[in-house]
């Protein structure tokens, strides 16, 4: 008797598609809207998860774009513990859509808020992305200048982007009261000091995040009417949660509100897409293999499954995606992770 299901490929049934397969040799998980090329100029944001990606992306020969490139004569370390070489700008993590949505509507405004300095031991920071200049700075009006010559770099890049590649990490974060600006850190972690007066905690809503997208897209388009979005979700779970509640169902609340906005937004349109790194990585075939032993950091195997789904969809040749996501073993920059330690 024929119905629905009888018809369907393996890889719509749980058994032969995951239960019985590899954790890393999931098939016909991904079928690309729009195909990337070695030629494509790839643009990259987002939480930490994305610098996995950013690596693995370049090390497989893409063009990655960079508004800020390193200045020679500098060690790795410094490089990256100041923001270099992890996105296509210095704009550190971006956690949530809508830390990215109002950084790209300063890029359209051209000039930084100067309410948004943080202060600590004499030392000032950027409080939007306070962990890219660790030691601080010696005046607010140095951060200001710093960060008015950041926007107007990435003004080009974004214009000469044909995919932004965005990975979604959280849905809670801490914004201040008067503007509404949403930091990627709590106030007094990293610098600045924490005021309920002028701070609040916001856990976003799915109906948020989806119009942050929306509306996301609409600014992507004043730079560049044909650029294209690819969106991921961080499989990396919440290192603290300000709920007030336990950190495991405040992960889960996070990750299924941003895969469902996520999906539901690159249905809506044909230049917006879905990568599902975020499913690679949890997968129960994986039975936790592709995370390493603090449950949360995502291990180099992890990396390899998800770049080895990706490459191989979008034809990219070069090397194998094993190769390139193996040697990508740096632990990431997470300016969220200081509050776990702090709670030790």
């Amino acid at each position: 008797m024929s119905h629905p299901y009888s018809d369907l490929p393996p890889s719509a049934f749980w058994r032969p598609a995951v239960a019985r397969m590899r954790a890393d040799r999931l098939e016909r998980l991904y079928d690309p809207k729009f195909r990337l090329t070695v030629n494509s100029a790839v643009a990259t944001a987002g939480s930490c998860f994305a610098q996995h990606l950013g690596r693995a992306l370049r090390r497989a020969g893409l063009a990655v774009l960079d508004a800020e490139p390193a200045p020679p004569g500098l060690g790795a370390d410094f490089l990256q513990g100041h923001g270099f070489n992890l996105y296509s700008g210095r704009y550190g993590n971006i956690y949530t859509a809508r830390q990215m949505l109002q950084l790209l509507e300063e890029v359209v405004l051209g000039r930084p808020d100067p309410a948004q300095v943080w202060e600590r031991d004499g030392r000032w920071y950027d409080a939007l992305r306070p962990g890219v200049d660790p030691g601080g700075l010696d005046s607010a009006e140095e951060v200001l200048a710093i960060r008015l010559g950041h926007l107007q770099r990435l003004a080009p890049m974004l214009a000469s982007a044909d995919v932004l590649v965005f990975t979604l990490g959280l849905t809670e974060a801490w914004r201040c009261r008067r503007s509404g600006r949403v930091y990627p850190t709590c106030p007094g972690v990293i610098a600045g000091s924490f005021d309920p007066g002028r701070h609040e905690f916001v856990n976003f809503t799915y109906p948020e995040v989806t119009e942050d997208l929306h509306r996301l897209r609409r600014v992507l388009h004043g730079f560049n009417p044909a650029m294209r979005l690819l969106l991921t979700v961080s499989p990396v779970p919440l290192a603290a949660s300000a709920t007030g509640g336990h950190v495991l169902p405040a992960t889960q609340y996070s990750k299924a509100t941003l895969r469902a906005a996520a999906g539901d937004f690159a249905s809506a349109y044909a230049d917006v897409d879905y990568f599902p790194s975020y499913e690679i990585v949890t997968n129960p075939a994986a039975r936790g293999g592709f995370f390493a032993g603090d449950l949360r950091q995502v291990t180099p195997a992890g990396v390899a499954a998800v770049m080895r789904v990706f490459l191989a969809a979008h034809g990219l040749k070069g090397r194998k995606a094993a190769e390139v996501a193996a040697e990508d073993a740096e632990e990431l920059i997470c300016e969220e992770a200081l509050l776990e330690a702090f709670q030790r």
